[in-house]
C-alpha cells in the first residue's frame, strides 16, 4: 500500500495542538528506523520530519518520488544538503517555530547556575545543608540582572533571547556577519561586536546558530581560552549546552574546566563523576548554547 505523506513524527504530536491533515490525504506514521521506511518513500510525495535526531541517509530518498520534505523545526542538519539538490526534492523548514521555548531556556538554564539552584538541591540532600549555605552566603550570587550578555546569532531566536533578557536590564552584544533584523537588535538595545571581543567581555554568552559546515566547531579550545576570567572565584565562567552538538568540540569544554576559563556546564551528555556536581543534565530539545560566570566549588 502507498501513502501520500510519510511522516517521522507521531500522530499525538499534531492532535494536541489541534492540527489534523486533510481526511483526503494518506498519511504513515512511523519511526526514524523503521524498516520499510525505504519501501514507503518510493511512492510517498511528501515526508514530514522533526529537526531532532539522526541524520537520515541520502540513499532513503534516492529514486523516491518525493516532492517535498517538510521540517517541523528550524535545523535541517538530520538531511544531506548536496544530495537532496542533486535529487532535485526541496525542503522546508520552520524558522523561529521555537523562539519563545529557547528564550525562556535561555533565562531559566543561566539562572539555575548562576543561583547554584540544582547544585544546592544536590547538596541539602547529600546533608550538607549548612555547609553549602555558608558557601553560596559568602560568595555572594547575583543573577541575571546587571550581566553583560553576548548572542552569537542575531537570527529570530536571538532576537527572542535577547527580548526576555532585556527586562532583567542586561548589557547585550551579538556577533553575527549579516543580522536578519539589525533594526530590532539596536531597538532593543544590543550592539554588535567581534566574537572575540564578545567572549572576552560577556558574563554569559548564548550561541543560536544553525549547524551548517561555517559554524561545525566554531566554539572550540582557541574561543573558550577567551571568555571572561576575573580573580574572584565567583565571577569564574561556566558553560551551558543546548545547541547542535556539533558546534563545539566536548574534549575542549573538560579542558577549558580543568584549567578554571569554564567552571561548568548545562549539558545534554553524561559528565564525568568528578564534576557531576557542578552539572544539571538534561535532554537535548533545544536549539541554543550559552556560557555564564559560576561558584567554583
Amino acid at each position: 500500500m502507498s501513502f501520500d505523506v510519510v511522516c517521522l513524527r507521531p500522530e499525538a504530536d499534531f492532535l494536541r495542538v489541534g492540527v489534523t491533515p486533510p481526511k483526503a490525504l494518506k498519511i504513515s506514521y512511523r519511526a526514524p528506523d523503521d524498516a520499510e521506511l525505504a519501501r514507503l518513500l518510493r511512492d510517498a510525495r511528501a515526508l514530514v520530519m522533526s529537526a531532532v535526531g539522526p541524520k537520515l541517509p541520502a540513499s532513503l530518498m534516492d529514486k523516491s518520488a518525493l516532492k517535498l520534505i517538510q521540517v517541523t523545526g528550524a535545523g535541517v542538519d538530520r538531511l544531506d544538503e548536496d544530495a537532496l539538490k542533486r535529487f532535485g526534492i526541496p525542503v522546508a523548514n520552520v524558522p523561529g517555530g521555537s523562539n519563545d521555548a529557547v528564550a525562556e531556556y535561555v533565562v531559566a538554564a543561566a539562572s539555575v547556575l548562576l543561583r547554584r539552584l540544582a547544585w544546592s538541591d544536590q547538596e541539602v540532600r547529600a546533608g550538607r545543608y549548612k555547609e553549602f549555605r555558608a558557601a553560596l552566603l559568602a560568595a555572594n550570587l547575583t543573577g541575571l540582572n546587571g550581566l553583560t550578555v553576548g548572542i552569537v546569532g542575531m537570527g529570530t531566536i536571538g532576537i527572542a533571547v535577547a527580548k526576555a533578557l532585556r527586562a532583567y536590564d542586561c548589557e547585550i552584544l551579538y556577533c553575527d556577519p549579516s543580522p536578519r533584523d539589525s533594526k530590532s537588535a539596536a531597538q532593543l538595545g544590543a550592539r554588535p561586536a567581534p566574537l572575540d571581543m564578545l567572549l572576552a567581555r560577556s558574563d554569559v554568552v548564548t550561541v543560536h546558530v544553525p549547524l551548517f559546515p561555517a559554524t561545525r566547531g566554531m566554539i572550540a579550545a582557541p574561543q573558550l581560552a577567551k571568555m571572561k576570567k576575573e580573580r574572584s572565584p565567583a565571577r569564574r565562567s561556566m558553560s551551558i549546552r543546548s545547541s547542535r552538538q556539533s558546534l563545539r568540540i566536548r574534549c575542549s569544554l573538560w579542558k577549558a574546566m580543568r584549567r578554571g576559563a569554564c567552571f561548568s556546564r548545562l549539558t545534554s551528555l553524561a559528565s564525568p563523576a568528578r564534576h557531576r556536581s557542578r552539572f544539571f543534565v538534561r535532554p537535548g530539545r533545544t536549539s541554543s548554547a550559552c556560557w555564564c560566570r559560576a561558584l567554583p566549588r
